[in-house]
């Protein structure tokens, strides 16, 4: 199964653009920390993060078995996050990244 779970852009004052997101339409903040925001903005999120620290790209919600195949069919390694999650990053023809990301059961993020 896949499903959309967020988008992510570049911000390089994570506070500053957290204010604009809350102010602006209403942003409920999941997480922050000057390094990177989630925002939960209606059905969707939003993930804010410095330049350089993640590309900016799509996140596709995947089933644990989902993420372990498709890791070994790009014969990539699965990353840790700091929040638990586990996912990869990958490109399509287009060279837009896509990231395949699995939320743990006890995820406060999902």
């Amino acid at each position: 199964m896949f499903a959309l779970d967020h988008v992510a852009i570049e911000a390089s004052d994570i506070a500053a653009s957290v204010r604009f997101y809350k102010d602006s339409f209403g942003a409920c903040v999941l997480y922050q920390d000057e390094s990177w925001a989630f925002l939960q903005l209606g059905q969707g999120k939003l993930a804010l993060v410095k330049p350089g620290q993640h590309p900016p790209h799509v996140a596709l919600r995947v089933e644990l078995a989902d993420l372990e195949a498709a890791a070994k069919k790009a014969a990539t390694t699965i990353n840790t996050h700091r929040d638990g999650t586990r996912g990869i990053y990958l490109s399509d023809p287009q060279g837009n990244t896509i990231e395949l990301i699995w939320y743990p059961p006890t995820s406060a993020a999902s």
